[in-house]
């Protein structure tokens, strides 16, 4: 085959890896200029004592910390479940994604009261809702 500087070769096989490999590099950058402007002056500020680790010395609230531990590694076993149960139907998502927002809010709750109970629970009825509707019914995008 001829080749001219007006010709367009491209290869199917490997074209779809373009644009990722560009975005990869771009992030590695930006990861790259944030640990030499924000990390390497922070870590050293700790070593003169002008600062100190924000993790080390600090009490930890293991019951939300592990409580989303369960309710992360929960709400992604009971999507499967829950979506078999309705296949090619998002179900899954929906019903599992209302729960696990409510479950959260309560669990972040400080101080629960009737209407943060109430703005938590529309909270968990509408968002998962919205999106299901955005992604299920408009978009013919399938769901768990």
């Amino acid at each position: 085959m001829e080749s001219s500087p007006l010709s367009v070769s491209i290869d199917f096989d490997s074209s779809h890896l373009f644009f990722p490999t560009i975005i990869h590099w771009v992030l590695a950058l930006l990861f790259a200029l944030i640990v030499v402007f924000r990390l390497v002056p922070f870590f050293a500020a700790v070593k003169r004592g002008e600062k100190t680790l924000p993790i080390i010395g600090e009490s930890m609230d293991g019951f939300r910390f592990f409580g989303t531990l369960v309710l992360i590694t929960a709400y992604f076993v009971l999507m499967s479940v829950v979506g078999n149960l309705f296949p090619y139907t998002g179900y899954g998502f929906l019903f599992v994604s209302i729960v696990f927002l409510f479950l959260m809010s309560m669990m972040y709750m400080h101080t629960r009261t009737r209407r943060k109970v109430i703005t938590a629970a529309i909270n968990a009825v509408v968002a998962p809702s919205l999106a299901w509707l955005i992604f299920a019914k408009l978009f013919y995008i399938t769901l768990p």
